[in-house]
């Protein structure tokens, strides 16, 4: 599997690409490409080209959760006239009205009209992506030190309701050596997407994971992560997007902590 960086936070020095606070990764499986998330404008698209990626050539679109740093790109990403029969998977809530202190943080494109856009795949259970990734669906609470916060709100069937951001879903690529998880935002817990991971690959070798964790300040959450990580014995760790510089700094007193920026590339 080959991975690239088209949306970060952060960029690389003496590297000429752009970033932004979203994500979205291109990502290759054998001979089927894919994107996870699509940023939050057309920056994936510009990035893409600098990169010498071909974007015609993907099949899926997979949405993390339903936030607009993660799905804002697919009106520009439409907009294009790119091929029609693109598969968009997601998570049933991922598209729902969301929005915080009256500010929206939805996909533009809800569910009705991308229907009319693509071919739009929403499970709660896991969906096999391509021969070796799957896509993991509802996160389960897997600990007891990461609990779900709500984030503003959402409109279900009408009703305006606390958004506990159940849409929130990562990859897991699994080859011969173990497996490797892929996240938007972690709003799950990282720990209980990777301990789902194990349960739905059947495989408890964890060997790296690459995304946003959704931590922000050193605590008692952070401890018991760093100790969830130690004790999968964890070799490659990519904290990025809604990472903090304290809360990785403080992995890495622990695990060593790699950089993450727009052009990065990972084979696995």
């Amino acid at each position: 599997m080959k991975l690239k960086v088209l949306v970060d936070n952060n960029t690389y020095i003496d590297q000429y690409y752009c970033g932004e606070p979203a994500v979205s990764y291109y990502i290759e499986d054998e001979d089927t490409s894919l994107l996870l998330d699509v940023g939050y404008s057309d920056l994936f698209l510009k990035n893409a080209t600098a990169l010498g990626i071909n974007l015609e050539n993907i099949s899926t679109i997979v949405i993390s959760h339903g936030h607009d740093d993660h799905t804002r790109g697919l009106k520009y990403y439409f907009g294009e006239n790119h091929k029609k029969n693109i598969s968009v998977i997601a998570h049933p809530d991922a598209f729902n009205e969301k929005e915080i202190n009256g500010l929206k943080i939805c996909s533009p494109i809800l569910v009705e009209e991308l229907k009319e856009k693509c071919n739009l795949i929403l499970s709660k259970q896991p969906i096999k992506v391509s021969k070796n990734i799957i896509f993991l669906g509802e996160i389960p609470q897997m600990n007891n030190f990461e609990n779900r916060k709500a984030i503003g709100t959402q409109t279900i069937d009408g009703d305006s309701v606390d958004d506990y951001v159940m849409d929130d879903s990562a990859l897991a690529y699994k080859n011969e050596n173990g497996i490797y998880i892929i996240t938007g935002c972690s709003h799950s817990g990282i720990c209980n997407i990777i301990e789902y991971a194990k349960k739905v690959c059947k495989d408890d070798r964890v060997l790296g994971v690459i995304g946003g964790f959704h931590l922000f300040e050193v605590n008692e959450q952070i401890n018991k992560t760093i100790d969830y990580l130690v004790e999968n014995d964890l070799k490659e760790l990519y904290p990025s997007h809604c990472t903090s510089f304290s809360v990785r700094a403080e992995i890495n007193k622990t695990l060593p902590v790699k950089e993450v920026g727009v052009g990065l590339e990972i084979t696995w």
